[in-house]
């Protein structure tokens, strides 16, 4: 099992993100490895609220040039965490 603080990265801050917050939705970068039932544990225990589903993508990394060679970005995930009604995640606008 991964320990919590490794499986969050970091709370997205989009225009996509943004659009879903008045629906108690928010969206996390996490761990690849993670599975819904460790994301909902660790989002729940670090911000004190109450889950009520996890939804995860794996995002496919996007072709760049380095130098001279095509190189590729690495293939992260995303979670889009909703919570319960009245849970609320304070971030801080």
């Amino acid at each position: 099992m991964i320990q919590k603080y490794k499986i969050i990265r970091s709370l997205l801050h989009s225009e996509k993100g943004a659009t879903l917050t008045p629906f108690n939705k928010y969206v996390f970068e996490v761990n690849k490895k993670a599975n819904k039932p460790e994301i909902k544990k660790a989002v729940e225990e670090t911000y004190k609220v109450k889950v009520k589903d996890v939804n995860t993508m794996i995002m496919s990394g996007k072709w760049r040039r380095v130098r001279f060679k095509p190189g590729k970005t690495p293939d992260w995930k995303k979670a889009v965490v909703t919570l319960q009604a009245g849970s609320k995640i304070d971030i801080g606008t």
